[in-house]
């Protein structure tokens, strides 16, 4: 079966229920770049197989799983509940609190980069940024669990704890912003 079916040639696309949008419609925009979030977070996890850290890397391809239902229950045109996702940031609270009590504490503004794992969990962490003010967008026009906003919210946090944490184990010295 090939992966093309020309249906999309005029610049709409299917939601799941089979209800017909143009691809620029907020819905879509905002379960891409959720789809965008996953695969940022597949090259960290790229990276991330290439180190020793594997924990890092066992977290986040669960939040890939959790990225796929999210997204998936975006692309209905139904509000619908996202299962099983409520605790998930008390999850990721408990996580960055643990990483953080496993660095240097933070004093400055620091620029994103650092080693290759770290940098891609840095452009995960703006690409989750991005997901949420189209989450925000989206529920100014139609209902959405709330769920999926605290948990995309808590999610750019903890990329951002985990882009520091890996570039701390990897030994990638923090650039501190500098004012002009």
């Amino acid at each position: 079966m090939p992966i093309y079916t020309r249906a999309g040639d005029r610049g709409k696309t299917s939601l799941f229920d089979g209800t017909r949008v143009l691809k620029s419609d907020i819905r879509v925009d905002t379960y891409g770049t959720i789809d965008e979030l996953n695969s940022a977070i597949g090259t960290a996890v790229s990276q991330l197989e290439r180190t020793t850290e594997k924990s890092v890397a066992k977290e986040l391809r669960q939040i890939q799983h959790d990225l796929l239902e999210i997204g998936s229950t975006l692309a209905h045109s139904e509000p619908l509940p996202v299962v099983g996702l409520s605790g998930r940031p008390l999850d990721f609270e408990k996580l960055i609190d643990r990483l953080t009590n496993a660095m240097p504490e933070l004093k400055n503004f620091i620029l994103p980069g650092g080693g290759p794992a770290g940098a891609a969990l840095h452009v995960a962490r703006t690409t989750a940024r991005r997901a949420e003010r189209n989450i925000v967008a989206l529920m100014q026009k139609e209902a959405i669990d709330e769920t999926i906003v605290r948990y995309i919210n808590r999610l750019s946090d903890l990329l951002f704890t985990m882009a520091r944490y890996v570039n701390h184990l990897e030994k990638h010295k923090e650039t501190i912003w500098k004012k002009k």
